[in-house]
């Protein structure tokens, strides 16, 4: 796995601001930025294994994020889409709000790769100042910027 998030981020896979109201609306809304992409062999089949996914437990992190993610045969490399929703959507039974939703694909064969990236997503959205910087960037460059500002604090 390249090592830093950044190197997953493109600009074109960052929606700033997310029109659904509903988790499986925003969930469709942010993962159609992954379709044409060169890492995915078949976005039909990934989208499925990832509503499945979504349906089995939830994805939500806390503190109003979400991880909606797949471990799939239909994924070549780690692939990342990135959706914000400013008014928040209600994402799980307990009425969890989330406002930035990490799509996630990553290989079958590869789960220390899906490992890595979620734990360095963890660190990046633990503090309360670096989640504030991601929800306040105005561009996906700035969004992009911001996760290389937090990555470079950490030393990741």
């Amino acid at each position: 796995m390249a090592g830093k998030i950044t190197s997953l981020l493109a600009p074109a896979r960052i929606l700033l601001q997310v029109q659904g109201t509903r988790r499986t609306a925003a969930l469709h809304e942010v993962a159609r930025l992954l379709d044409g992409h060169p890492d995915i062999a078949n976005f039909a089949g990934f989208y499925d294994e990832l509503l499945a996914r979504d349906r089995l437990d939830t994805t939500c992190l806390g503190n109003g994020i979400a991880l909606p993610h797949a471990r799939t045969e239909h994924v070549r490399q780690i692939v990342l889409a990135v959706g914000r929703s400013d008014a928040g959507i209600p994402f799980d039974a307990a009425g969890e709000i989330v406002k930035l939703f990490f799509v996630l694909g990553t290989p079958k064969s590869k789960p220390g790769d899906y490992l890595a990236v979620v734990s360095a997503l963890c660190k990046l959205l633990r503090d309360p100042a670096d989640r504030a910087a991601l929800l306040a960037a105005a561009t996906p460059e700035d969004f992009i910027a911001a996760v290389g500002a937090i990555e470079a604090k950490l030393g990741l």
